[in-house]
């Protein structure tokens, strides 16, 4: 242990700690900016860039960055003198200077961390104002846009993008006082090997990277004369709460659904539905490579980052994913055929709507391969935070709103479509009927343990009568790179494997309320899908009623021909950057 104190205080702290850390255990608060910490995506961004975090050693005429310095014995500091404060504050100004003054309209508003410090330090005016540096913004994806204008240097985004996800679409561009983190050859975003994941702006302290705001096209469809559907993803009902001041975790499905209806959607669905469906298709297709020797393993196609991650990465095993859609894809799909049969509509004047917990789905819904007789199955995206937003902007009073049902025909789910939204519940609902149906025996357990969790990656083996198979999960896309690597060099010998793009999966998703690095938001909505699963009566996929009637009157055999025209896809080879 190394002593140490801090402001007169002592304090030992292990060996290797920062003075920050050392700090939080006097309680000690020194204010950040660049630094941060996700312990649930193994990310730590300290790169001492915005230097709001200096103290002063006492006994030498030095400033210390507190997040990146290493303490050592016998170490004294103080973070309450003048020459600190003024230190501090001349630091946000400089940051100031060089930024823009439109809080008032930023999409950040409220929620950007240097406007937070700045109100924190007291700035009432600019004391060093001149010649703003300049950058394009670029809006080129459907997903992400990046105003370098209001990129500070933190690069939160760059290592999460770089050291996390692996990925390397963002890099530092431009020299001296225009120097901003952007694109390699400054390239528009679209034409990067992004995967559109959104945790780069899910860390992004300020506005410098923001979600394309599709709000606008879902109040035009819902004043025009169509017939406007709408689908909630899983982990939405276990986020959308925050943002009306309700415990992180809490399970707000029949209040969002009154929301919906009091929206003015015609119909409000359950993607989870949708969900089972996936898993019908995926076990189908899982049973089918096992007794007819396909190559395994076999990959969830669920998360679209995750997809085109392999598209850029991984153009050698295209043939490995399922080629079943995600399940807001399928359900838009059934919207449009199944639905409008049903409700004997025209698909011309359908729109479908899905609430995600993801910017990637933005990008996904657009593209040409995910689409009938040229009308795309989903017509518009918005996340969760798009969705808290406008229910804001009604003025609804959300947390007082009576519990409503989703609507029928393709509402009802199983438990199995509710754990789609965390890490590992993809591939554990796929296990849930791909045992019955390869074994014919019903499972004793349904909770397969060793697959949940915040763990970048797990495994568990399966007995099926006797022979044992190995699963797999990663979950952020730096762990998903180290899974396939196994797999490509022969390494490891998986049946399955579920991958999710964003640490933690769609819980934790670039579209939800952001946490701040507070690892237990993310705990809390996991163990919300999970008990919204044991509370259900049905939790496998293949036992859901609605489902079972899908597939009797309309779709024929899982896997089968028709389900396959409406229900599957293909992949991309596309070049990296």
């Amino acid at each position: 242990m190394i002593n140490l104190k801090i402001n007169n205080k002592p304090v030992s702290v292990p060996e290797g700690s920062t003075i920050l850390e050392a700090a939080s255990q006097l309680n000690i608060h020194i204010p950040t900016l660049c630094h941060l910490d996700m312990h649930n995506m193994r990310f730590v961004n300290q790169v001492s860039s915005c230097r709001v975090c200096m103290v002063e050693q006492v006994g030498r005429d030095k400033m210390l960055a507190a997040c990146s310095t290493k303490v050592w014995e016998g170490l004294e500091v103080r973070t309450d003198t003048l020459k600190v404060l003024r230190a501090r504050r001349t630091n946000i100004e400089l940051l100031l200077s060089n930024h823009p003054a439109d809080c008032l309209v930023c999409e950040k508003n409220g929620d950007c961390e240097l406007q937070s410090l700045a109100a924190q330090t007291g700035i009432r005016s600019i004391r060093y104002p001149g010649q703003r540096s300049h950058h394009d913004k670029d809006s080129s994806s459907l997903s992400l846009i990046r105003n370098p204008d209001k990129c500070i240097l933190c690069k939160r985004c760059e290592t999460m993008c770089n050291d996390v996800q692996t990925v390397g679409a963002l890099t530092d561009i431009g020299r001296g006082f225009n120097t901003v983190v952007g694109t390699l050859f400054d390239m528009p975003m679209f034409e990067t090997t992004c995967t559109f994941c959104g945790q780069c702006l899910a860390v992004c302290p300020t506005a410098a990277l923001t979600e394309v705001d599709n709000t606008g096209k879902v109040w035009e469809a819902l004043a025009s004369h169509k017939t406007v559907v709408v689908q909630t993803a899983p982990a939405v009902r276990v986020a959308l709460g925050e943002m009306f001041g309700l415990k992180a975790g809490t399970d707000v499905t029949g209040k969002m659904v009154s929301a919906l209806k009091a929206m003015g959607f015609d119909r409000v669905y359950d993607t989870n539905f949708a969900a089972d469906v996936t898993i019908m298709e995926e076990a189908s297709e899982m049973v089918d490579r096992i007794k007819n020797g396909g190559r395994l393993p076999i990959l969830t196609s669920c998360c679209p980052g995750w997809v085109k991650f392999l598209e850029h990465q991984f153009g050698d095993m295209l043939d490995i994913p399922s080629t079943a859609k995600s399940p807001h894809e399928i359900f838009g799909s059934l919207a449009k055929t199944y639905l409008a049969q049903k409700m004997e509509l025209d698909p011309q004047n359908m729109v479908v709507v899905s609430v995600m917990p993801c910017v990637a789905k933005k990008y996904e819904s657009a593209r040409p391969e995910l689409s009938q007789d040229g009308l795309s199955d989903v017509d518009i995206v918005i996340t969760t935070r798009e969705l808290g937003n406008m229910i804001q902007d009604l003025g609804l009073d959300f947390a007082s709103l009576a519990d409503s049902d989703f609507d029928s025909l393709m509402g009802e789910a199983s438990g199995a479509g509710d754990i789609f939204g965390a890490s590992g519940g993809v591939i554990e609902a796929a296990l849930r009927t791909a045992y019955v149906w390869l074994t014919g025996h019903e499972l004793k357990e349904l909770d397969f343990y060793a697959l949940r969790g915040l763990s970048g990656i797990k495994e568990a083996t399966v007995d099926l009568d006797g022979k044992a198979i190995r699963i797999a999960c990663a979950n952020g896309l730096g762990n998903a790179r180290e899974l396939l690597r196994r797999i490509r060099q022969g390494e490891a010998d998986y049946t399955a494997i579920e991958i999710m793009a964003c640490p933690g999966g769609c819980i934790a998703g670039g579209g939800q309320p952001y946490t701040h690095g507070d690892e237990q938001i993310v705990q809390a909505r996991m163990q919300s899908i999970y008990e919204r699963d044991r509370g259900k009566q049905i939790r496998q996929s293949h036992k859901n009623p609605e489902v079972i009637k899908l597939y009797e009157d309309f779709l024929g055999k899982p896997g089968g021909a028709k389900a396959h025209a409406l229900l599957h896809t293909h992949y991309v080879w596309r070049q990296k950057m």
